[in-house]
C-alpha cells in the first residue's frame, strides 16, 4: 500500500492506527480523532445519522451477490431495510417454496439453486426514476429478473437465450424504460449444442434487449470480444458496453495480448429499422431475432480503448460516455455528440469520437457522478476514490496544463463499484457516495476465514469528500443504485385484486371458493386443496385430513388489514413455509409423506397469542 498522504492531509496507515487508537479510547472519542474521515457529520447537509422515529431520504438497492438476493438499506443511515429474494431460496418469505414465486422462477428457467445477482437499476420516464421496477441480472444461470417497487417482489423473471452469462445490465433511459440492455459475457457456439466445443473461433456473444414490460426477448445483436458492463444515453439513440478479449481466446495469456479493446456502441434507430426489414436471424429453436454487429456493421462502432476495459457510464448531463481502463490508470471520455457525425460519416476513425483520457491512478473500475461537473472513479489497486473535473479533463486532452483532479480519498480496502445519490439520472444531487468495498481486513471483529466486505458511505456535498461511515456486509454486495424516497410510493397493504397471485385466484375460482371467506377442504383424487383465512392469532382452519402419497395445495388468505400484521404458515418437517401479508393470498403445493399428526403454525410474530397460532394435518396411513 503506498503511503502517500492525500489531500486530507492523513496516509492509510494513520487512519488504521487512529482508527485503533479509537477503539481504546471508546467510542465517543471516534469522530474526533479522526479529522476528515469519521466525522458523523456532513459539511452542507447535516447528520448521516437518522434518529428514531426519522427517515432516510433515499432508498438504496443493494445487489445481494452470490446470495441471488437484493438489499434496502436506508441512505444515508446504511440501515438495511429488507432483503428481496429473487434468484436464491428463502425460507422466511417462501421464496422458491410458494406456488407463485415457483410460477415467476419457472419462468427463467429455474429454479436453480443459487444465483450471481449483479446490478440492480430502476425504471426510468425522461431520464428520471419513476418507482416502477427494479431490474437485476443473475450472471450465474444467465438471467434477468424484475422487481416490482409497489410490492418489493419479483414479479417477472426471463432466461437469456443464444448467451452465457449475463453481465452488465442498464435500462434506456428516454423517452422511458422500452428496453433492458444486458451483456452476454462469455463466448459459446451458436447453436451451443455441442457442435463447435473445440474451435473457439466460432465462439461468440450478444448484446440483448429484453422488452421491459412485457419481460420477453426483443432482440440480439452479435460483437466480437467479451461484453462487460453496459450504460444508455440521454436521448434513446445509443447504448455503449465496454467490451475485453478482442483476441478472442479462451486463457488468460490469450486474453492478454492486445493493448487495446473496446467500447462498443449500438445504434438503436438502426437495429429497430433493420428487425422491422427482416435482416435478421434466428438460432436454433429461439425465435429471437439475431443481428450481426461485428465489425464492418453499420449498427455498432467499435471505438479502441485501454485493454481489458470495465465499466460504462453516462454522465447526467448526457453528453459522455466514461469507458474505464481496469489495466489501464486511464478512463476515456467519449463524446455523445460525436456519435451522431460518425454515423453519418463525417468522422474518419472511431477514435475522433473520444474527447479525454484522464490518468487517474491503478485499477480504474467505476464512474459516479455528482451533477456539478466532477466525476468520481474508484481505482482498485490504489484503494482509492478519485474526484476529477470533466471538463478540466477534457482540456488537458486538448494539451492545455490544468489539473483535473480534485480530491484522491482512501477507502478499505479495493473498491469495485460506487454509486452517488440520484448519479444515473438527470437528478443527480451531489449529497452522497457509496464506496463497496471488496476486502474489509481490519476494520470489523474477525468471524473466521469468510471475511465481510465493507460499505463506506461518503459525503460528497462540499468540496472535500469525506468519509462518514462503514460497515460490514455478506459477500457480495456488486453494485447499487441510490434513489430519493420521493420518486417510491410502495404498498402498506396488498390490494386483493393483484395480479402477483392471479393463477391462485383463478384456481379458487374454478373450485368455487371465495378467498375472503371460505374455509374448505376441496378433494380431488389424491389432489387436496386447503382453502383458509387467517385473522389474528386465528387461522380459518385448524385441522384437516389427508392421506398419505396425497399432494396437498394450502392456500392462505390473510384479511388482517393492519400494515404490520404478517402472518406465516409453517409445516413441520416438511419444507413448507410462507408468509401471507395483510390481504395476500399465498399457495404452497407438497406431498403429505409421513403418516401421523403435523402441526402447522405462524411463525410471523403477529399477535400476543401468536404462539398458539396454530393446526394440525393429520395424514392417514
Amino acid at each position: 500500500m503506498s503511503e502517500d498522504k492525500d489531500k486530507a492531509g492523513f496516509t492509510r496507515r494513520e487512519f488504521i492506527n487512529a482508527t485503533a487508537v479509537a477503539g481504546l479510547a471508546g467510542a465517543g472519542l471516534g469522530a474526533g480523532l479522526l479529522p476528515g474521515v469519521a466525522s458523523a457529520k456532513s459539511a452542507k447537509h447535516g447528520s448521516a445519522e437518522v434518529g428514531p422515529g426519522e427517515l432516510d431520504e433515499y432508498y438504496g438497492f443493494w445487489s445481494g451477490g452470490h446470495s441471488g438476493e437484493v438489499r434496502i438499506l436506508g441512505i444515508p443511515s446504511m440501515r438495511e431495510l429488507m432483503r428481496i429474494p429473487v434468484f436464491n431460496v428463502e425460507s422466511a418469505t417462501g421464496w422458491g417454496i410458494t406456488n407463485e414465486s415457483k410460477r415467476i422462477m419457472e419462468g427463467g428457467g429455474g429454479p436453480y439453486l443459487n444465483g450471481d445477482a449483479h446490478h440492480p437499476h430502476m425504471s426510468m420516464t425522461d431520464g428520471r426514476y419513476d418507482g416502477k421496477y427494479v431490474f437485476i441480472n443473475d450472471k450465474a444461470n444467465t438471467r434477468v429478473a424484475r422487481i416490482r417497487c409497489d410490492i418489493m417482489k419479483t414479479d417477472k423473471m426471463i432466461s437469456i437465450p443464444n448467451v452465457s452469462a449475463i453481465h452488465g445490465l442498464r435500462v434506456q433511459k428516454v423517452p422511458h424504460t422500452k428496453y433492458v440492455f444486458c451483456n452476454g459475457e462469455f463466448r459459446i457456439p451458436h447453436p451451443n449444442d455441442g457442435r463447435d466445443i473445440n474451435d473457439p473461433k466460432k465462439y461468440k456473444t450478444m448484446f440483448n434487449a429484453i422488452d421491459a414490460e412485457k419481460m420477453e426477448m426483443a432482440w440480439q445483436v452479435i460483437v466480437d470480444g467479451n461484453l462487460d458492463n453496459t450504460d444508455a444515453d440521454y436521448t434513446g439513440k445509443y447504448a455503449c458496453a465496454t467490451c475485453y478479449n478482442s483476441e478472442g481466446a479462451v486463457d488468460l495469456p490469450g486474453m492478454m495480448r492486445n493493448e487495446r479493446d473496446w467500447a462498443v456502441v449500438f445504434n438503436i434507430p438502426r437495429i429497430e429499422a433493420a428487425i422491422k426489414a427482416g435482416k435478421y436471424t434466428t438460432i436454433g429453436d429461439s425465435k429471437v431475432p439475431v443481428l450481426d454487429g461485428r465489425h464492418g456493421s453499420d449498427l455498432t462502432l467499435y471505438i479502441p480503448v485501454p485493454k481489458s476495459p470495465h465499466g460504462l457510464n453516462t454522465s447526467p448531463d448526457g453528453k459522455y460516455f466514461v469507458a474505464n481502463g481496469k489495466l489501464s490508470p486511464t478512463v476515456t471520455i467519449i463524446d455523445i455528440k460525436k456519435l451522431d457525425d460518425w454515423f453519418a460519416g463525417k468522422l474518419k476513425k472511431p477514435r475522433d469520437t473520444v474527447v479525454g483520457e484522464p490518468e487517474l491512478g491503478l485499477g480504474p473500475l467505476h464512474t459516479a457522478f455528482d451533477g456539478r461537473g466532477n466525476a468520481y472513479t474508484t481505482v482498485f489497486i490504489d484503494s482509492q476514490i478519485v474526484k476529477w473535473n470533466v471538463a478540466d479533463a477534457i482540456k488537458a486532452y486538448k494539451g492545455k496544463k490544468v489539473n483535473y483532479i480534485r480530491q484522491k480519498l482512501d477507502v478499505h480496502y479495493q473498491p469495485g463499484h460506487n454509486h452517488t445519490t440520484m448519479g444515473e439520472t438527470r437528478d443527480a444531487d451531489g449529497k452522497w457516495l457509496i464506496s463497496l468495498c471488496k476486502f474489509s481486513k481490519d476494520r470489523f471483529l474477525p468471524v473466521g476465514p469468510l471475511h465481510a466486505e465493507n460499505d463506506q458511505l461518503i459525503d460528497i456535498s462540499g468540496e472535500k469528500m469525506k468519509l462518514v461511515h462503514d460497515g460490514p456486509t455478506f459477500a457480495e454486495p456488486h453494485d447499487c443504485m441510490l434513489v430519493h424516497r420521493s420518486k417510491m410510493k410502495p404498498l402498506k397493504i396488498w390490494k386483493r385484486n393483484d395480479p402477483f397471485f392471479a393463477d391462485t385466484v383463478a384456481m379458487a375460482k374454478k373450485d368455487g371458493i371465495v378467498l375472503e371467506k371460505d374455509n374448505k377442504v376441496i378433494r380431488d383424487g389424491n389432489k387436496v386443496r386447503v382453502y383458509m383465512t387467517s385473522i389474528a392469532p386465528n387461522f380459518g382452519i385448524i385441522d384437516f385430513k389427508v392421506k398419505k402419497g396425497d399432494e396437498v395445495t394450502v392456500v392462505v388468505t390473510n384479511m388482517d388489514q393492519v400494515e404490520d400484521v404478517t402472518h406465516g404458515f409453517c409445516l413441520v418437517n416438511h419444507g413448507v413455509s410462507m408468509e401471507i401479508g395483510p390481504q395476500q393470498t399465498s399457495s404452497v403445493t407438497f406431498v403429505a409423506d409421513k403418516p401421523g399428526v403435523h402441526w402447522y403454525y405462524c411463525h410471523w410474530f403477529c399477535h400476543a397469542l401468536h404462539m398458539e397460532m396454530r393446526g394440525r394435518m393429520l395424514v392417514e396411513a
